[in-house]
């Protein structure tokens, strides 16, 4: 007797509407499908995930969207943030995004999402030079986040927070 595998499923229809947040050390930037204009508030080390997502929430409610896209300076796993920011309040790490906006929450390195935006194929090294250092590479359809600003420039320094 033989037995057929099942048929694979059809992945779920995108979003028409996306609210993207680029989480930054200095400011988070707002952009959703069809606005033209970003909305930006500051960041900071007070700033705590539920304090973000009130402030997104405040900011955006004449934007519809039907899923969200945030950009974290840090380590992102399948989860969320695997690692508190070095600029940001606490509590990032197994914060419930998708609950807290009630909406499907995506979450990507922010230099990788940044990559991500400007990659037209091939291999790519992206370097963001902001409050930190973000860096990705881009090779073979893969995105790897580098971090490379945490590496060292002397015992007690890294290459982000190094004196210029």
């Amino acid at each position: 007797m033989v037995s057929s595998l099942p048929q694979p499923s059809a992945p779920p229809e995108a979003p028409a509407t996306l609210l993207v947040i680029d989480i930054g050390g200095t400011k988070v930037k707002l952009l959703a499908t069809g606005q033209t204009e970003p909305r930006t508030f500051l960041s900071g080390p007070n700033l705590t995930p539920a304090a973000m997502v009130a402030k997104v929430q405040d900011l955006c409610q004449d934007w519809p969207y039907e899923a969200l896209s945030i950009g974290y300076p840090g380590l992102v796993g399948n989860h969320g943030p695997q690692a508190e920011p070095g600029n940001l309040g606490p509590g990032w790490m197994g914060f419930d995004f998708a609950a807290a906006f009630g909406r499907p929450v995506r979450m990507l390195n922010d230099a990788a999402l940044q990559a991500l935006g400007s990659y037209e194929g091939g291999r790519m090294l992206f370097l963001g030079l902001g409050t930190g250092l973000g860096s990705a590479l881009i090779a073979d359809r893969v995105i790897v986040p580098l971090e490379l600003g945490q590496l060292r420039y002397t015992k007690s320094l890294s290459l982000e927070h190094r004196p210029v």
